[in-house]
């Protein structure tokens, strides 16, 4: 049985993206409030497995987890993508008329932009968690109040789902990414059969030092499909730049790796794994 920690309570986007991945398998999930609790979780027990949100065709970045994800020293070991899709839900005897408040995660109030802005009567109001909006609301009888989660969730807490898929774009996706113990992960993903990684690396602050070492990774033929530059704390327009890049060829791979490193100030690779 493997141990996945989450954001979030059951009927969760990390609930149903972990049970997706790990489809068939038994798993236990381990409910966090916060990203912060996850990586601990793990840093307690090298046994559990880490499932994090990390970017929103949408949204965009999770910034926060990008540096979460340095900092815990974990190691990737695969990625998942998940259709988004809401609903507005409420207590059974709760009708239109009678509702006053919407609660959810700030990502899921702005994904709904539209849906909300026709229902000008009903206050938004930012929750930790989408299924934990739902569950607050059953657990207290919460009248008045709705929340937007999974339609799954709705029904796990045994509240009415008034209307479904009222996401703005439904072309909305979220990508997961699965993180272990380093020692752990060899066992989670055969190292042959990968052929994405994400890295982080910092450049020296000169003139051109980013597109060198892009244009080695286009000369061993390495696809890079995200770019991400975060601030470095304490050093004035520096910059981490978190790049993900996928591969045909691990030889070559691997050599592309060996060619950057002089060029950066520090590389790390983040994890190997096989593109969802």
């Amino acid at each position: 049985m493997k141990r996945i920690a989450i954001q979030g309570e059951l009927g969760s986007f990390h609930d149903i993206a972990a049970h997706q991945y790990y489809e068939g398998e038994q798993i236990q999930l381990i409910c966090c409030q916060t990203f912060e609790q996850v990586f601990e979780n793990v840093r307690r027990d090298p046994t559990a497995i880490a499932m994090l949100a990390i970017e929103n065709t949408i949204a965009g970045s999770l910034l926060h987890n990008y540096e979460l994800l340095r900092q815990s020293g974990t190691t990737v070991v695969g990625e998942h993508r998940l259709h988004i899709r809401h609903c507005i839900c409420c207590l059974p005897d709760d009708t239109w008329e009678t509702l006053q408040e919407v609660h959810s995660h700030p990502v899921a109030l702005m994904q709904c932009r539209n849906f909300l802005a026709n229902h000008p009567q009903l206050k938004a109001v930012e929750a930790e968690d989408t299924a934990g909006a739902a569950a607050y609301i059953a657990r207290h009888q919460c009248r008045g109040w709705a929340a937007i989660c999974n339609a799954e969730a709705a029904k796990m807490y045994g509240l009415k789902v008034l209307e479904d898929a009222i996401e703005d774009n439904k072309h909305n996706f979220t990508r997961f990414l699965i993180a272990s113990n380093p020692q752990k992960a060899d066992f989670l993903r055969p190292l042959e059969e990968t052929n994405k990684a994400s890295l982080v690396f910092s450049l020296p602050h000169e003139e051109g030092s980013l597109s060198k070492v892009l244009t080695i990774l286009s000369f061993y033929n390495i696809n890079m499909t995200k770019i991400q530059s975060l601030p470095i704390i304490g050093h004035e327009w520096e910059y981490m730049f978190y790049v993900d890049v996928t591969y045909s060829n691990l030889t070559r791979y691997r050599q592309s790796i060996d060619a950057i490193t002089p060029l950066t100030k520090e590389l790390r690779i983040l994890g190997e794994y096989k593109e969802s």
